[in-house]
């Protein structure tokens, strides 16, 4: 087995407990415009990049520009709710995170959110120093499923995809992994996404989960 082997992590609904703020901001930003979201819609939306979520919630009143103003203005109210409520860790995401790193595996943290965003995030969480790269919206062109965000983040680390283990919370970032070459992880309270290992919690992760889906020699 090559000596290198990364975990490449989402970070909301995966690492952190971001749901509720990114409804809030959602629901506030949008109202103004006389615009309103079913939550089912927010959830729909979860791994993907803002301005696919826009296209899709403003329809015909979508605007490249719009898309901008908005988006901006709801990660800024996201971040506000961030730093003034905190936020808590996953329950396990601490202590896998930890032992990954004794363990001597590389991390990176996979992404779509905002730069601004997972800075707010990982600071809040005292996880600044802890990964080996963080990968986020700005770094790629295309969002989730597309695989590019995750291929980016295995060539930050020196690590093959067929070497890099994928944990998303969300249907897009499974699909991204697959197409990346990668095995996956899912963690989702509500559904089985279709990943490598699927769990509801982190805490239900067995103790050799992640060297088991490395391949051997």
């Amino acid at each position: 087995m090559p000596d290198v082997k990364a975990v490449l992590w989402d970070l909301d609904g995966t690492l952190v407990n971001s749901e509720e703020y990114h409804w809030q901001s959602w629901r506030d930003t949008l109202a103004p415009e006389g615009l309103s979201i079913t939550y089912d819609q927010f959830l729909s939306s979860f791994g993907m990049k803002n301005d696919p979520i826009m296209r899709m919630w403003l329809g015909a009143g979508y605007t490249p520009e719009r898309s901008v103003r908005l988006a901006e203005t709801k990660e800024a109210d996201y971040r506000r709710l961030a730093e003034q409520h905190g936020l808590t860790a996953l329950p396990g995401a601490r202590e896998w995170v930890t032992r990954l790193k004794a363990e001597g595996w590389r991390q990176a943290i996979a992404t779509s959110a905002p730069r601004a965003n997972a800075e707010v995030m990982l600071a809040a969480l005292g996880m600044t120093t802890i990964f080996d790269a963080v990968i986020v919206a700005e770094d790629v062109s295309h969002g989730k499923p597309d695989p590019e965000v995750f291929l980016t983040a295995a060539a930050r680390l020196g690590v093959p995809p067929s070497h890099a283990i994928v944990v998303e919370d969300a249907a897009a970032g499974i699909e991204g992994a697959r197409r990346a070459g990668m095995k996956s992880i899912g963690v989702n309270p509500r559904q089985s996404l279709g990943a490598d290992v699927n769990v509801t919690s982190l805490v239900g992760l067995s103790p050799g989960v992640f060297e088991g889906l490395i391949p051997g020699p």
